[in-house]
C-alpha cells in the first residue's frame, strides 16, 4: 500500500538552520534534536522559549579561544597542578531549568574525572565579545546573570574592544584586568593568563583598508 502524503510528512526529518531559528520549544525538545539535523556551521541556543539560531563567530573571536585552549592544555599537561583541570571545550551549552545558552568555552575544574556537560555546570565559562551592542549588553548582562545563577564560579568577558578583560563571581564586586596584566585565580592554581597575547590573536584579524589612488597622484 502507498504511503500517504500525510504520513510521509509525519516521518520526514525537521532540518534546523536560519529558516527554524524563532520557533517556540521545550529544553526537553531542545536536548532531544539529533545534532546530524542542524545546519553545519551555525550555533543553536534555547532562551526564553525560543529556538535562536546565530552566524558562527568570526576569527577575531576563534584565533584568540583557540590559543586559550591552547593556554590551558599546556597547563593541564605540563604544569603539576594542571591536573586540578578536568576539561576545556569551546561551543559548549550552560543548561539551567529553562534554557540552553552556548557560550564560547566552557572549564571544567577540579571534579577529579571527565565532566558530562549536559549535568556538570562549567567552573569557568568564557565569552568573547561581539561588536553589535545587541551582542555587548548580552555578554555582559544577560549572561552574566544566567550563567552565575546555574552555578557557574566564574565568567570572564574578554572585550577585544575595550582591551580589557572582566570577571564576575557570585557575590564579589566585578574585577576588571587590563590589557596589560596577567589574570591569575585560585580555581586554576599558578595559571596565568596573558590578556595581551588573546588580544594580539584578535588583532591579526583586523581588516585593513588600502588607501584610494586618485588618477591624478603620481607619488
Amino acid at each position: 500500500m502507498a504511503t500517504s502524503t500525510k504520513s510521509r510528512r509525519k516521518t520526514q526529518r525537521i532540518i534546523y538552520g536560519p529558516r527554524t531559528s524563532g520557533i517556540l520549544m521545550t529544553p526537553e525538545e531542545y536536548d532531544a534534536i539529533d545534532p546530524d539535523s542542524c545546519v553545519r556551521g551555525f550555533r543553536y541556543e534555547l532562551i526564553n522559549g525560543v529556538f535562536v539560531v546565530t552566524p558562527p563567530v568570526d576569527l577575531a573571536e576563534r584565533d584568540p579561544n583557540e590559543y586559550l585552549a591552547y593556554l590551558l592544555m599546556s597547563y593541564k599537561e605540563n604544569h603539576p597542578q594542571g591536573s586540578v583541570l578536568d576539561f576545556t571545550v569551546n561551543e559548549s551549552d550552560v543548561a539551567d531549568n529553562s534554557q540552553r545558552r552556548r557560550c564560547d568555552r566552557a572549564i571544567w575544574v577540579g571534579l577529579g574525572r571527565l565532566p558530562d556537560p549536559s549535568k556538570d555546570v562549567p567552573t569557568i565559562v568564557v565569552e568573547f565579545v561581539s561588536k553589535s551592542k545587541r551582542d555587548f549588553v548580552r555578554d555582559y548582562e544577560q549572561k552574566r546573570d544566567e550563567y552565575l545563577a546555574a552555578g557557574v564560579k566564574e565568567y570572564w568577558i574578554i572585550d577585544r574592544f575595550r582591551r580589557i578583560m572582566t570577571v564576575h563571581r557570585p557575590g564579589v564586586a566585578p574585577l576588571v584586568v587590563l590589557e596589560s596584566l596577567l589574570y591569575t585565580t585560585e580555581l586554576l592554581p599558578e595559571f596565568e593568563l596573558p590578556l595581551a597575547r588573546l588580544l594580539e590573536r584578535a588583532d591579526r584579524w583586523k581588516k585593513t583598508r588600502t588607501p584610494k589612488v586618485n588618477p591624478g597622484d603620481t607619488k
